[in-house]
């Protein structure tokens, strides 16, 4: 039996309420036993080390799945991409770094999660745009701001409000609203045309413009590519820095500079400046990495 099969599993008919209480059962671990069992899992490939820290992970994941019900998705299936996505950090962890593996995991749980939200979604794909995205996992909170969540068209008022707070046309707002209220359509149903008196199924009217499968590929290479970059940049900064660049950059909305000067005990000024220098670590990695990365292709790639 494998440890990845001791993992409780959440079915779709299961309850919610007894895998809890199951992944209760398994206890959080203290600094010291996670570092050494980071370090045996990843010096000696300790299967029981990595079943250990993912097992004791499991409460994170299902509280950030918790985050994503609103998308009319099982919430089995959004556990189930967070516990790939926990995995995955655990194979990834350096604990050499010196901060908490949650710390880390957080962001390939969230990006297991989100990237199954928008491949299930809709048939229609939402968007492979930044952008997209960030207007796809937002608008649902923006609406419920303003007391807009359960209408239809949005004014034109409330257009611009949530255009202006996430940066974005006011047409892509219009679009992304009209298709997560519409949700998935049968392809079989029947319209008519508005300038004419023709009419078909709905799937006689679609217009294939997605990218051909190479184009795909290469998207979701480049989209791993830079995730990748981020992850191990990430290392580089202390449990501190990562936390104040995960509130300030990474999150929506953003929390203030008061907001962390209270969470750290320290002033404002104390906070913009970590937030500043934590940045620019981030950026000489990455920028590293990939001119190594541009090395490492160049000897790699046949003389001429």
């Amino acid at each position: 039996m494998t440890k990845t099969a001791l993992i409780p599993a959440l079915s779709p008919e299961g309850s919610l309420s007894r895998y809890m209480e199951q992944i209760r059962q398994f206890p959080m671990l203290e600094a010291d036993e996670e570092f050494m069992l980071a370090k045996s899992f990843k010096e000696r490939g300790d299967v029981d080390s990595a079943h250990k820290l993912v097992t004791s992970h499991l409460r994170l994941v299902a509280k950030i799945a918790m985050g994503y019900r609103g998308y009319g998705l099982p919430v089995a299936d959004l556990i189930s991409e967070g516990n790939l996505g926990m995995m995955h950090a655990v194979k990834k962890f350096d604990p050499d770094k010196g901060f908490r593996l949650a710390t880390y995991a957080m962001w390939w749980i969230k990006a297991s999660i989100q990237e199954y939200v928008l491949r299930s979604w809709s048939l229609v794909k939402i968007g492979t745009t930044a952008s997209q995205k960030k207007l796809f996992f937002n608008l649902r909170r923006l609406k419920g701001q303003i007391g807009a969540i359960d209408s239809g068209d949005m004014s034109p008022a409330d257009v611009t409000h949530i255009a202006d707070e996430l940066n974005v046309a006011e047409k892509d707002v219009i679009d992304m609203n009209q298709r997560m209220a519409g949700g998935d359509k049968s392809l079989n149903v029947t319209l008519t045309s508005s300038d004419s008196d023709q009419s078909g199924e709905w799937q006689d009217w679609l217009a294939d413009d997605s990218p051909d499968q190479e184009a795909q590929f290469a998207e979701h290479e480049e989209l791993e590519t830079r995730r990748e970059l981020m992850m191990n940049a990430m290392q580089n900064l202390n449990e501190r820095e990562m936390r104040i660049i995960e509130a300030r950059r990474l999150t929506e909305p953003p929390l203030t500079l008061e907001d962390l000067a209270i969470e750290f005990n320290v002033s404002r000024e104390r906070i913009r400046q970590i937030e500043v220098r934590a940045f620019e670590k981030l950026s000489e990695a990455i920028l590293a990495q990939a001119h190594e990365m541009k090395l490492i292709s160049r000897q790699d790639s046949p003389s001429e």
